[in-house]
C-alpha cells in the first residue's frame, strides 16, 4: 500500500500567501536617538568635516581593534585604495586576491596601475586559499589582499608567513569582519594594514565610511596625507597653530570622512559588543534550524575563529533539488525575504573579462560556489519575529523543491 505524499504549502510565487507582509532586507542600518543627537550636536558645532570627531573616532576604533593607528576614509573602497597606495603598488606590480569578493578589493589595485592576480578559494570558508596564493607569487608580486568573506577571518597566520617569506605587504580586506576574532586576536591586529567598511549594512555605520588600521607609523602618515589631497597638514591643524601655509607632498585624493559621520560612528561603536552578540545569536539560530534542511549547505566555521557574521551565505545542494538557484531565489523573494547573492566572482564581470581575457573556469571552487550561493537576511536589528519569518520561509521554499 503506497503512502500519500504530504501536501506542500503553496508558494507565494505560485499564488500562495507570503510568510510576511513586507520585504525583510538582507541587511540594513540601525539608528537610535543617541545617534541622531550626536549628529545634531555636530551639525551645530564649528566643524562639519575634518574636525575633532575624526580624531576621536579614529582613536576609539584603534583601541577597540588593538592597533596603534587608525585612519578614517570616506568609504571602505577609499580605505582599500589608500592601503594599496601606502603599500607602494604601481604600474608593473601585481597583488594577489580572491575572486569571491566585491569588485572594490581588486579595483583598488587597478586604481594604482597594478594588476590584480586571483587565486581560488577554500571549499569550506570560501576565503582565499593560502596554498593557491603561494603558487601565484612572482617577482612582480608586491602585496596579498585576503578577504574575510562574510565576516569569517582568512587564515592570517599562513598569509603573514607567506608575506614575510617574499617581502610582501599584507592588506586584510576586513570590510565584513569588524569584531571578528582569529586565534584570540581581533581582526585589525593581524596584517600590515587592515581595511574596514562602515556602510549601512555593516556592524556599525557612519553613513558611508571606512578605516585603515595599522601598527606602522610610516603607513599611517602616508594614509593621512593620501586621503587629504596629498597635503601634509589638515585645516584644523593649521587653524589651531595660526598657520596658512601647506604643502602637497604626494598625489592624493579627497577621501576624508566627515565629523558628522565620525560622531555617528562614535555612538555606534558603543553598541558594537551588543551588535556582534545579536548577529551571533541569529547565526546560531540559523545553524540549529537549518542543519538538517534538505538541499542546504550551511556556512562553515573553522576552529579558533569567531566570525563577525556580516553575511549568512548558504549554498544550495542543487543535485538534491527540483529547481535551480534562480527559481529558488525568486521564490524566497516572493515570500518577502530579501535574500541576495554574494558574490559574482570578480573575474566574471564584463570589465575583467574584456580587459584580462577571463573566460570562466579559471577558479572552479569560487565559480561553483557562486552558482549555489544565497545570502539570508543578517543584521543586528532583526527582531525575533523577523527571524521566525526567515526560518519559516526558507523551510517552506526548500521543502517544496526537495526531491
Amino acid at each position: 500500500m503506497s503512502v500519500a505524499s504530504p501536501i506542500k504549502e503553496m508558494l507565494a510565487i505560485h499564488g500562495g500567501t507570503p510568510v510576511r507582509k513586507t520585504l525583510l532586507p538582507y541587511g540594513r542600518q540601525s539608528i537610535d536617538e543617541s545617534d541622531i543627537q550626536a549628529v545634531t550636536e555636530t551639525l551645530r558645532s564649528d566643524w562639519l568635516t575634518t574636525g575633532p570627531k575624526v580624531g576621536e573616532f579614529e582613536e576609539a576604533v584603534a583601541a577597540w581593534v588593538g592597533a596603534k593607528y587608525a585612519i578614517s576614509f570616506s568609504s571602505g573602497t577609499a580605505a582599500l585604495h589608500g592601503a594599496a597606495f601606502a603599500a607602494g603598488l604601481g604600474p608593473g606590480d601585481e597583488a594577489i586576491t580572491t575572486p569571491m569578493t566585491f569588485a572594490a578589493t581588486a579595483n583598488c589595485m587597478l586604481y594604482q596601475g597594478a594588476t590584480p592576480v586571483f587565486a581560488d578559494v577554500l571549499p569550506d570558508t570560501l576565503n582565499l586559499d593560502p596554498e593557491r596564493t603561494a603558487s601565484r607569487v612572482t617577482a612582480r608580486t608586491k602585496a596579498i589582499l585576503p578577504v574575510d568573506y562574510a565576516g569569517h577571518p582568512a587564515d592570517m597566520d599562513a598569509f603573514r608567513a607567506l608575506a614575510e617569506q617574499h617581502g610582501l605587504v599584507l592588506i586584510e580586506d576586513a570590510c565584513h569582519a569588524l569584531g571578528a576574532e582569529y586565534r584570540g586576536r581581533r581582526v585589525g591586529s593581524l596584517a600590515h594594514m587592515t581595511a574596514f567598511s562602515f556602510h549601512p549594512v555593516k556592524h556599525l555605520t557612519t553613513g558611508e565610511g571606512g578605516m585603515v588600521v595599522t601598527d606602522d607609523a610610516v603607513f599611517a602618515e602616508t594614509l593621512r596625507r593620501f586621503r587629504n589631497h596629498g597635503i601634509s597638514s589638515d585645516a584644523r591643524q593649521r587653524q589651531s597653530t595660526g598657520q596658512w601655509h601647506y604643502e602637497m607632498v604626494l598625489l592624493g585624493f579627497n577621501y576624508r570622512l566627515t565629523d558628522m559621520g565620525c560622531a555617528l560612528g562614535l555612538q555606534q561603536l558603543k553598541r558594537m559588543t551588543a551588535n556582534l552578540a545579536r548577529r551571533r545569536e541569529i547565526a546560531a539560530r540559523y545553524h540549529r534550524e537549518f542543519r538538517h534542511l534538505p538541499g542546504v549547505l550551511l556556512p562553515q566555521v573553522r576552529q579558533e575563529v569567531n566570525p563577525a557574521w556580516h553575511l549568512y551565505p548558504i549554498r544550495l545542494q542543487l543535485q538534491k533539488l527540483s529547481a535551480g538557484r534562480k527559481e529558488i531565489f525568486r521564490a524566497l523573494r516572493a515570500e518577502n525575504l530579501g535574500v541576495n547573492v554574494h558574490y559574482i566572482p570578480v573575474h566574471l564581470h564584463n570589465y575583467y573579462r574584456e580587459r584580462f581575457g577571463y573566460k570562466g573556469g579559471e577558479f572552479p571552487v569560487a565559480e561553483s560556489a557562486y552558482e549555489s550561493l544565497i545570502s539570508l537576511p543578517m543584521f543586528h536589528s532583526m527582531s525575533d519575529e523577523d527571524l521566525n519569518d526567515v526560518v519559516n520561509g526558507l523551510r517552506k521554499v526548500m521543502e517544496h523543491f526537495a526531491e
